[in-house]
């Protein structure tokens, strides 16, 4: 089972179709729509501040979501992508938006609507990734815009991580019986 607790008396909020990871950990002040996945060895810690996540959202193996103390929460839209082993850290990060494999997003940055975070980059404290733009490398910067085919993709995905939570949903129930 996931390990889901309180923190100074705010406890997680999940809806009953999300799908948590049975070693994931979800803590304090944090929101978690319907459809959303947060997959196996995730962190979401809103214990200094709050964490929202929105509808069929998916947050990929080990990456970790935090927020500042008194300074800014953690927001995240819905159908969002965030890759495997990413740090999302005080920062907001709107729907439909692709955030790749080992990227960084920092405080109070903000990555618009259909936008993209390369693999691997570090989108630096209040920087600001326009919708339908490309940014990539350590620190990130504008690389280009987003096709509509690019952007499309990117929604596909998202939702196929729906599809395979429901899978291991099925899968783990049945072994559990």
């Amino acid at each position: 089972m996931p390990l889901i607790f309180p923190y100074k008396g705010a406890k997680p909020k999940i809806a009953d179709e999300a799908w948590i990871a049975p070693n994931a950990v979800v803590t304090g002040d944090v929101e978690i729509g319907p459809r959303s996945t947060i997959w196996f060895g995730c962190t979401v810690r809103g214990d200094v501040n709050v964490v929202r996540i929105g509808t069929g959202t998916n947050l990929q193996d080990n990456s970790v979501i935090h927020v500042a103390l008194e300074k800014f929460g953690t927001y995240i839209g819905d159908d969002v992508l965030i890759g495997h082993m990413c740090l999302i850290h005080a920062c907001t990060i709107q729907d439909r938006a692709t955030i790749g494999m080992q990227s960084c997003v920092m405080d109070g940055a903000i990555v618009e609507a259909e936008a993209m975070v390369a693999g691997g980059s570090l989108v630096t404290p209040g920087k600001v990734v326009k919708s339908r733009e490309l940014w990539g490398g350590r620190p990130a910067k504008y690389m280009r815009d987003l096709s509509d085919t690019e952007v499309d993709e990117m929604l596909v995905t998202t939702r196929l991580y729906t599809e395979y939570a429901e899978t291991y949903r099925h899968e783990i129930s049945e072994s559990s019986e």
